[in-house]
């Protein structure tokens, strides 16, 4: 087992956090373009913007790298699930508050949980797996799902949650040896290619030069989408699904806040009970990361 990879928790936890406060922004930007242009249409501007800019930073270097990547089988595959994901999350933002699609993607680490046993063999603790499911009924409480009504909107997060639950697999398994860089540039590829191909049933007639706020609102939605990206896929080096899967919780916190400044939703009881319960949910699992990580540096060092 790599030691780099058990011992920094505390590095992975804070890039987690990061990264799924950006995604928050993300969501919003693109909840507030979804009512007036087409999920497609937004995805391409989005991961066009992601693409530019890793080829700016990288150059041909990066490009080589990624053709020349062992893992590069499965990042197009991850791509393409990772594509699924986001039409169906964006597609029922037309008819799900922020608070619900939150609530209803963070199924997904308790996904995660279940399928690095599965598929990766990673043994969550018995504390990990509490933490999950503290974190779960957090999100439940906070958001009070029972208001919701409509099954298709649900039905299609429910589905995201899903996908998204085995592209992070995914990213574990992918070759050491492969970049952050090459692994966004090739996830936004897959984007950019199966969105672009789109635009002529999805184009917007009023995407023009005279809603320059919708497109810049796009650029800006791939901006900050794209470094949630980078610092997820680092927190991902550092380390496991299973520790991990828990802080995926704070992006409902994110949500809310963002939800607050701009939409003004209320912060009721129900909603801070559950923001408690998903810190403790993160504490809980942060502190059997920590001792796990102790146990396993203690038994390498006594291995004769």
């Amino acid at each position: 087992m790599s030691q780099g990879k058990v011992t920094e928790p505390a590095k992975a936890v804070l890039l987690c956090i990061l990264a799924y406060a950006f995604f928050a922004l993300q969501d919003a930007a693109v909840k507030w373009l979804v009512a007036d242009h087409s999920v497609f249409e937004i995805l391409f501007w989005r991961s066009l913007t992601v693409t530019v800019a890793c080829l700016l930073i990288g150059r041909k270097a990066l490009w080589r790298q990624s053709w020349q990547s062992s893992s590069k089988a499965l990042l197009l595959k991850r791509g393409v699930l990772s594509i699924l994901a986001w039409i169906l999350y964006y597609s029922a933002a037309r008819e799900l508050s922020l608070a619900e699609m939150t609530t209803l993607y963070f199924s997904a680490p308790v996904i995660v949980t279940v399928l690095a046993r599965l598929i990766l063999k990673e043994r969550a603790t018995g504390w990990q797996w509490f933490a999950v499911v503290l974190g779960f009924v957090g999100v439940v409480i906070a958001c009070q799902p029972g208001r919701m009504v409509s099954p298709w909107p649900v039905a299609m997060t429910l589905l995201a949650a899903l996908f998204w639950a085995f592209t992070y697999i995914q990213l574990r398994q992918v070759d050491g040896s492969t970049s952050v860089m090459v692994q966004m540039l090739m996830t936004n590829a897959v984007f950019v290619v199966c969105t672009g191909v789109t635009l002529p049933w999805t184009y917007s007639a009023t995407l023009t030069l005279a809603s320059a706020p919708a497109l810049l609102g796009m650029i800006a939605a791939g901006l900050v989408g794209g470094i949630g990206q980078y610092l997820l896929f680092l927190s991902f080096t550092r380390g496991t699904a299973t520790l991990l899967a828990p802080f995926e919780y704070t992006g409902l916190i994110w949500a809310f806040m963002l939800s607050s400044l701009i939409w003004g939703t209320v912060l009721d009881m129900p909603l801070i009970i559950g923001a408690g319960l998903i810190a403790i949910s993160g504490t809980l699992a942060m502190l059997a990361a920590q001792r796990r990580s102790r146990v396993v540096v203690g038994a390498e060092g006594s291995t004769p």
